[in-house]
């Protein structure tokens, strides 16, 4: 079941995107964060750009974020999305069906653009990213420095 984030649900979104951060390859943050760190990051979530969480066996197995795309006004319609799976629901679809719901949910929202900003090794968001019809509009090399590493971006774009 797929439904709004509550704060609740913080610890165990934050569980979700630290086990993320050790694996060094899906998110730019190279600490741990804090449900009190991220007390700002949820709540700035709205109707307008939701938080979600997707249920399953009484425990969260992944969440998406919608947040405004550069903070001005005239990207009001595009949104950065982030996408976290459990790693005990890896590879069993959270991930599809939360971008499933994701892009069905942006006419409503009248979000017109995604855009989605990653570590270009890591290969399997980017193939799901590309399998909803995500195409490469932007390639930075080496601007993330993580882990004594630096690191190529790409951002994946999608007009609904």
């Amino acid at each position: 079941m797929i439904r709004n984030a509550v704060e609740s649900d913080l610890p165990a979104i934050v569980e979700i995107y630290n086990h993320a951060v050790a694996t060094k390859t899906i998110t730019a943050d190279v600490e741990p964060v804090t449900v009190e760190s991220r007390l700002a990051w949820f709540h700035s979530h709205s109707s307008r750009y939701p938080l979600w969480v997707l249920e399953q066996e009484s425990m969260i197995a992944g969440w998406f974020g919608l947040r405004m795309f550069y903070g001005r006004e005239a990207y009001r319609s595009t949104a950065e999305i982030s996408l976290y799976v459990s790693p005990h629901f890896q590879r069993q679809g959270v991930g599809q069906t939360l971008l499933t719901h994701a892009i069905a949910q942006c006419p409503t929202l009248e979000i017109h653009t995604l855009l989605a900003i990653a570590f270009a090794e890591n290969l399997p968001s980017v193939a799901l990213l590309k399998k909803f019809g995500f195409e490469q509009w932007g390639y930075l090399p080496q601007v993330a420095r993580s882990w004594e590493c630096d690191r190529d971006v790409i951002i994946l774009g999608r007009k609904i």
